[in-house]
């Protein structure tokens, strides 16, 4: 028998949202404040994806300046309905105001439109519904309107939608608040029509360790809508902390072409204790029917790391290889910015085979747009490393590798000048203060840098261009300070590349080689 691993879609990948159309199936997941937004995906057997790019990728579509870790694009939703994609999400601002808006494509690899911004659309975790009396309807969560009868009491509504128009129509209906007043945090809500029953599939108890899936259903889509008995139908909030999958929650109800079912869900994996470096990840988990209920992963009812495979033609992609040595024309979709980038600090031409940052005033440490360019942490054990030609000129002039997990919690691997004379230093930002974990002098604008990861052991390393052998900068660094469980949020920890002049002007550079990533294992 086939089997798959979990997660299908391994680190900083939450909120998944997928649709299946003809043999194909299509993924997205949040994105929060990293550009370009909302990664989108490809697969023929649910369990290997290749990323076709992302849904939010211009800057028309996407304003993220001085957007706060964590706020920005939350939870979206994909559906395809008469040859139209439809991406549906919210963009939470500073100030936890909820902007919701969506976008179209006839092809999910783009273009896709610029955003519909919706009015007295209120809440997070915008869902589309398309009936087959041909209307459409929005559904979302709010504060209920008759108010809140405890903390995050959420209230799941809907109403049609116009989309030639971009407004919705009608009246606004209470469908559900959830199976338990305990379990808090109504959201993310999908509608699904089954067998003649209007499913509402939503999350409850928060993203954190007692997040849940639970699910209702009605003869009518505006209802009144009855909980299942068996409500929550998936969660591990009651396996305790020490089990290895935790805050399960957040999915989405998929059909295969044979008509089996399935569900995606986030979920993260912990190490060295309670501690979850790589954010919330997307896994896969199969679900059966029985008197018109689904029953996920019948027999066991939790998230396992091997599972029997789909039954669908086993279909692999090439991988991108560890190593991007900047080759091309266009940087690969593993790669991101934070926030909308603005100005024209990086460039694959100006020095062809090489990555050019050019130096900005903004800090990492800052909320602002620096010369960053990162992606993804996608194991509990790695190893990454970076080829870079740099040469400061100014005591404030630094580039490097960062492993970032948020502006006040990130370790930066720099070389900058200390004394007037060159360095490599490694600096660990934790909850807004920085400590200085190791310095060395070092000769020479060409040095490779490396960091291996065991567990929460992380060690860094460094070297000449030219030699083989590595030299430690230091060793076990406390890698718990990239967790969400210290560092706070829904991110997942990034790794990558960094130029600053950090608050002076200048026109330096740092040219970077290649970038290598590996899992380990």
């Amino acid at each position: 028998m086939r089997t798959f691993r979990n997660p299908v879609l391994p680190g900083f990948y939450p909120d998944p949202s997928a649709i299946r159309v003809g043999e194909d199936y299509y993924l997205v997941t949040s994105s929060f404040e990293f550009f370009p937004g909302v990664p989108i995906f490809h697969s023929k057997d649910m369990v290997n994806w290749r990323q076709l790019g992302h849904v939010l990728d211009r800057p028309s579509q996407l304003n993220l300046d001085q957007t706060l870790p964590s706020m920005g694009i939350w939870a979206p939703t994909i559906r395809f309905h008469e040859g139209i994609f439809y991406m549906i999400t919210t963009y939470v601002d500073n100030d936890k105001n909820q902007h919701n808006f969506y976008v179209t494509a006839t092809d999910p690899a783009g273009d896709w439109s610029d955003p519909v911004w919706l009015e007295d659309a209120p809440g997070i975790d915008s869902s589309l519904f398309f009936d087959e009396d041909g209307k459409v309807y929005y559904i979302g969560n709010r504060v209920p309107p008759e108010g809140q009868d405890y903390p995050k009491h959420m209230d799941i509504w809907l109403q049609e939608i116009d989309l030639g128009q971009g407004k919705l129509v009608g009246p606004k209906h209470s469908i559900w608040q959830g199976a338990l007043k305990v379990a808090h945090a109504q959201e993310g809500p999908h509608i699904y029509k089954i067998g003649g029953w209007y499913y509402v599939l939503i999350a409850e108890g928060g993203t954190g360790h007692t997040h849940a899936i639970t699910i209702a259903r009605s003869r009518s889509v505006t209802g009144p809508y009855e909980g299942h008995k068996a409500n929550p139908i998936l969660t591990h909030r009651h396996l305790g902390r020490a089990y290895p999958i935790v805050n399960v929650g957040h999915g989405e109800l998929i059909e295969t072409q044979h008509g089996d079912w399935w569900m995606f869900c986030l979920a993260s994996r912990t190490s060295g204790g309670y501690y979850r470096n790589l954010g919330r990840e997307t896994f896969l988990t199969p679900v059966a029917w029985e008197n018109e209920w689904p029953v996920v992963n019948p027999g066991k009812g939790v998230l396992e790391f091997e599972s029997p495979a789909p039954d669908l033609p086993e279909t692999t992609w090439p991988q991108l290889p560890a190593c991007d040595d900047f080759e091309g024309g266009e940087l690969a979709p593993v790669w991101n910015f934070l926030r909308t980038p603005r100005g024209e600090f990086w460039s694959l031409s100006d020095h062809p085979g090489f990555l050019r940052l050019r130096l900005k005033p903004e800090r990492l440490s800052e909320i602002g747009n620096p010369s960053y360019v990162g992606r993804r942490q996608q194991h509990l054990s790695f190893r990454a490393a970076l080829d870079m030609t740099f040469q400061p000129a100014a005591e404030s002039e630094v580039a490097g590798l960062v492993l970032l997990q948020n502006a006040d919690y990130h370790f930066r691997c720099e070389l900058g000048l200390e004394a007037g004379e060159p360095a490599l230093q490694l600096i660990e930002r934790r909850g807004g203060s920085e400590q200085l974990l190791a310095s060395v002098p070092y000769s020479g604008d060409k040095v490779q840098l490396k960091v291996e990861a065991k567990g929460q052991d992380y060690s860094f390393y460094y070297r000449s261009s030219e030699s083989d052998k590595w030299t430690g900068l230091c060793g076990k660094a406390d890698g718990t300070v990239l967790s969400t469980d210290l560092a706070g949020g829904f991110t997942g920890a990034y790794l990558g590349m960094y130029a600053s002049s950090q608050g002076a002007e200048s026109a330096n550079y740092a040219d970077f080689g290649w970038f290598s990533y590996e899992g380990l294992e």
